[in-house]
């Protein structure tokens, strides 16, 4: 299955669409919808604790930690189903993965703000795969000095059983969102693999 790979300054993208079949799609949303270990987890801003919109989840290999915003993920471990999701997503970017967040969007409330994937532990060009699960949803871009060099962000609806690599210089240059929505949504899973390579971080949750 090839990919569809975008024109975009500083930035490897590659989007497979229907990277999983469908009956595979509701298989793997089903057992992680129930058999995860969803938290609902807070961070501190500006002196006020707020619950994050959407919950999460943490797991990997043994000892990949991750901290932000005052908040410390321990990986939980690897369970069947998240292993056979890896071994596809390996298979297709040709990257390992020693670790995966989990984010559950229950409705079009839940969102994720304006960040990079770029902390210290995940190295200089990391390789971010998003999988997403469930309800489609959409997803932005934008370049960090897209007012200076007048770069236009991109928007992508992610459908269930789709998967969005980001490598390269894409986390350097570029900050991602799945905002919020006033449409009546389905609650969707999105999973994003990562490869730990040191030490705990101080990324932006929202």
């Amino acid at each position: 299955m090839r990919s569809i790979n975008f024109d975009a300054p500083d930035a490897e993208l590659s989007f497979w669409p229907d990277l999983i079949a469908q009956q595979d799609c509701e298989s793997y949303y089903q057992q992680l919808l129930s058999g995860t270990r969803w938290r609902q987890d807070t961070i501190t801003i500006f002196g006020k604790t707020l619950d994050l919109p959407r919950l999460q989840a943490w797991y990997g290999d043994k000892g990949m930690t991750y901290s932000y915003s005052g908040l410390t993920l321990t990986p939980e471990p690897w369970t069947p189903v998240l292993l056979a999701i890896k071994k596809v997503v390996e298979h297709t970017c040709h990257s390992s993965f020693n670790s995966v967040l989990l984010n559950l969007y229950r409705d079009g409330n839940d969102s994720n703000g304006w960040h990079s994937d770029d902390e210290t532990e995940l190295g200089e060009h990391p390789v971010i795969a998003s999988l997403s699960l469930g309800q489609e949803r959409r997803f932005r871009l934008k370049h960090k000095e897209a007012r200076s060099r007048g770069i236009q962000p991109l928007s992508l609806d992610l459908p269930s059983g789709s998967l969005l690599v980001m490598s390269g210089s894409t986390q350097r240059c570029w900050q991602h969102c799945l905002p919020k929505t006033s449409r009546t949504v389905l609650p969707r899973i999105n999973l994003t693999f990562r490869n730990v390579i040191h030490g705990p971080s101080q990324m932006p949750a929202l």
